[in-house]
């Protein structure tokens, strides 16, 4: 799968003479007959786990904005039947980036790869606006997949430039005896604003170098603003595919800087918030960032089935606006290859949503907890 751009390069821009617009032409929107088929199941065996109780799986929403992904783009959606089909974990053969013990017969990407690890890196140090452990610990929540921090990774910048620090004691695929690495990420730096961009492709060159063998895959996390082409106002992130590497930046979810529609380096902290507040936030969308840019890194994606974390965006107030949750289709491919139990993990997902007081998603998820336990009952 060759690099993709992530979620959106720009600044939305809302249509407000409309409340609605056409979809890209020749994308159509599932019925409800080819949504139930895409779930997987045959008609009169769906498990409780994935019926609806009246209004929790929410509709895929019409465009508002030309800029919305499906007003751009012509998904085609992915079945559940075609995702075992096409997925690779679910190979028999093994995957040729993973050095550890491998179990052909396994069912589960658990039980074929029973060494394997999610990586997350550093790169850069975040204010305390970001808990990077409450951001590892909803990762690992949500997927049913051990999680680690990716160690010995340091970035220092002076004025215009960024220096990557790679320590080799930290990486167990590192040869003994290994010295320390500094290499100069390629960045753009305007003078008048003292902003900073970084160049993707400068990080993902040096992730690949530094996945470790038991890796399933590394995503790189940056508190820095990222680019891909001159061109560009931003970049979320960029993933390769193939390396099984991505890096996004976190910058642009901070509710209170103001970005210009125009110019890459104009950025300004606009709104004074409740410090509360603005850390649920950022943690809120950092978290469906996150976990949707790896469950792409594990075959699935994007959902054009219902309203749903693993949709496209377009733009950043689109990313915003999308629910943090997995409905039907996504939520049997992800429990296929992990092997969670549907109702443990809401409940897991539960404490950390009352934890962080994310009323909305404790609420859902405590809803379809009821709904499933009155049907045990």
């Amino acid at each position: 799968m060759p690099k993709a751009p992530s979620k959106g390069k720009q600044i939305i821009k809302k249509l407000k003479h409309l409340k609605t617009i056409p979809y890209a032409r020749g994308f159509h929107p599932p019925s409800q007959q080819v949504k139930f088929q895409a779930i997987g199941f045959e008609k009169n065996s769906v498990p409780q786990e994935y019926k609806d109780d009246g209004d929790s799986f929410l509709p895929l929403p019409c465009p508002t904005s030309e800029d919305d992904w499906l007003a751009q783009y012509v998904e085609e959606g992915q079945s559940y039947k075609d995702y075992l089909q096409e997925n690779p974990w679910f190979s028999r053969r093994k995957q040729k980036f993973l050095q550890q013990k491998f179990v052909p017969s396994g069912s589960t990407i658990c039980e074929k790869y029973s060494e394997g690890k999610i990586y997350i890196a550093k790169i850069g140090a975040f204010s305390s606006d970001i808990c990077f452990d409450d951001l590892v610990d909803y990762i690992q929540r949500f997927l049913c997949l051990p999680v680690t921090v990716l160690e010995g990774l340091d970035v220092v910048q002076q004025s215009d430039k960024l220096t990557l620090i790679e320590d080799p004691a930290y990486n167990p695929s590192s040869r003994p005896g290994a010295r320390i690495k500094k290499s100069t990420l390629d960045t753009r730096y305007h003078d008048r604003t003292k902003h900073l961009q970084i160049c993707v492709d400068s990080i993902l060159c040096k992730l690949r170098t530094v996945k470790p063998q038991d890796a399933l895959c590394l995503i790189g996390l940056t508190p820095h603003d990222l680019y891909g082409d001159e061109s560009d106002l931003f970049v979320a992130g960029m993933a390769s595919g193939l390396q099984q590497v991505a890096v996004f930046s976190l910058m642009r979810y901070n509710p209170a800087l103001s970005f210009s529609p125009e110019h890459w380096y104009d950025v300004k902290e606009m709104i004074k918030l409740d410090p509360i507040e603005k850390r649920k936030l950022i943690l809120q969308r950092s978290c469906k960032l996150v976990v949707h840019e790896l469950c792409h890194l594990l075959g699935l994606p994007h959902c054009i089935y219902y309203s749903c974390c693993m949709n496209g965006s377009g733009h950043l107030q689109e990313d915003f606006d999308q629910p943090m949750m997995l409905f039907p289709v996504d939520l049997h491919k992800l429990q296929t290859l992990t092997g969670f139990d549907v109702k443990t993990r809401y409940k897991t997902l539960l404490e950390f949503f009352q934890k962080h007081n994310l009323s909305n998603e404790a609420n859902w998820v405590q809803k379809r907890l009821k709904f499933l336990q009155k049907d045990k009952e």
